[in-house]
C-alpha cells in the first residue's frame, strides 16, 4: 500500500494511525499541500477530489479518510477499530463522526486559504473563525465523554475514535485553543501518544515535517 498524505494535514495523520493501529505496511508518499500539488495534473487524474489522503491499495486510488478507513477495517478485520458490541459500535461512531463531519469541512486548509484570500480576513480572525467552530463541537463532545465515563480510551482500547481526535486536538493545539474544560479527550490523547502506534503516526515524525 501506498499512502499519498501531507505531514500536517489531519486527514492523513488519522489514516497514518489506523494503518499503525492495525499493523499494516505502506510506503508514505508526500504530497505537499502548501505547492498545491495535489492540483497538479498527475495526481488529479487520479484523484479527482484533488486531496489527500489519498491510499494505493488493491490496484485502487482510495480517497477520503473515512471511507478509507472502514475499508480498511472490512479489508483487513484483524485488529479491528471498532468494537464488537452494537451499541459500542454506535458510540464510536456517533463521537467519531461529530469530528470528522462537523470540523474538517470549516476547518480545512482550503477554507482557511479562502478566508484570506480572497475575502481579505486577516490571520487573527481566521484563527478567531477557527477556535469558534472548534469549541462547537468539542465542549459538547466533551460533555459526551462525562456521560459515558470515558477512562484512558473510550472503550478497552484506541480504535477509530482515538485515531480521528488525536489529529483534530493537534490541530487544535496548533491554533492556541484553549483545552483546560476538556479533560477526558485530554487523557485520551495523552494515553495514546505513549503508545509507539501513534509515535510512528505524529506529524513531527514523517519524512516531509518541516
Amino acid at each position: 500500500m501506498k499512502l499519498y498524505g501531507y505531514w500536517r494535514s489531519s486527514t492523513s495523520y488519522r489514516l497514518r494511525i489506523a494503518l499503525e493501529l492495525k499493523g499494516l505496511a505502506y510506503d508514505n508518499c508526500p504530497v505537499n499541500l502548501v505547492e498545491s500539488a495535489h492540483r497538479d495534473q498527475a495526481f488529479t487524474a487520479r484523484n479527482p477530489f484533488a486531496g489527500v489522503p489519498m491510499l494505493e491499495a488493491d490496484g485502487r486510488d482510495r480517497a477520503q479518510s473515512m471511507a478509507i478507513i472502514e475499508w480498511l477495517d472490512e479489508r483487513h478485520p484483524e485488529q479491528p477499530l471498532l468494537p464488537a458490541g452494537i451499541e459500542q459500535r454506535y458510540t464510536a461512531r456517533e463521537l467519531t463522526y461529530a469530528i470528522a463531519t462537523e470540523l474538517h469541512a470549516p476547518l480545512n486548509l482550503k477554507v482557511l486559504k479562502y478566508l484570506k484570500d480572497p475575502l481579505g480576513h486577516s490571520q487573527d480572525e481566521i484563527d478567531t473563525w477557527y477556535r469558534h467552530w472548534l469549541a462547537a463541537t468539542l465542549r459538547p463532545l466533551e460533555a459526551r465523554l462525562e456521560q459515558l465515563g470515558t477512562g484512558e480510551f473510550l472503550f478497552d482500547k484506541p480504535g477509530l475514535f482515538e485515531a480521528v481526535l488525536v489529529p483534530q486536538l493537534y490541530n487544535a493545539r496548533r491554533f492556541d485553543y484553549d483545552l483546560s474544560a476538556s479533560p477526558r479527550m485530554a487523557r485520551i490523547e495523552a494515553a495514546c501518544l505513549a503508545l509507539p502506534a501513534f509515535k510512528r503516526a505524529h506529524p513531527s515524525n514523517q519524512r516531509d515535517a518541516s
